[in-house]
């Protein structure tokens, strides 16, 4: 299987984010599935199924965390540095159109949140930023026609 690149935020999010699947939220549903039974005649039992998709539902995002989480190759910013882009860099883009400044760090696409600047390493601007450095344009085609950006800062945190 191929490593998943991550930084240790991202990862800890992720262990995060099992810990309450497993100790919190699974035993609940298990409660609400107990207490749903009580009730009597499965069949015709609205919470019993509802509990019970959500049970499948919690059950599935945990084996697809523990997948990722263990395939996950954690990667340091902090631990980085150079003019070069790569993962894990900090890059303040500014638009060459409306020279608006827009700042992202290349993350792992399970920690990717574009609101926050945490660009996904796969995503067609963060391909087009790899390999590039501080001062260089980048031409990148998104779905709303090519932008055109210059990178005006790299940094490793």
């Amino acid at each position: 299987m191929e490593k998943i690149p991550m930084t240790p935020r991202g990862l800890s999010a992720l262990e995060k984010e099992l810990k309450q699947l497993k100790s919190v939220e699974r035993p609940a549903i298990i409660r609400a599935i107990a207490e749903a039974r009580e009730h009597g005649d499965l069949s015709e039992n609205a919470e019993y199924h509802s509990a019970r998709e959500k049970q499948g539902f919690i059950e599935g995002r945990i084996k697809e965390l523990e997948g990722v989480i263990s395939l996950a190759e954690v990667i340091d910013p902090a631990k980085m540095n150079g003019g070069t882009i790569r993962f894990g860099a900090t890059v303040t883009l500014i638009d060459e159109d409306t020279e608006e400044e827009r700042r992202y760090q290349i993350v792992g696409e399970h920690e990717a949140d574009i609101e926050n600047g945490l660009l996904n390493v796969r995503s067609p601007l963060a391909r087009a930023l790899i390999g590039k450095e501080e001062g260089d344009s980048v031409e990148v085609r998104t779905p709303g026609g090519t932008r055109d950006y210059e990178v005006a800062a790299v940094s490793y945190q």
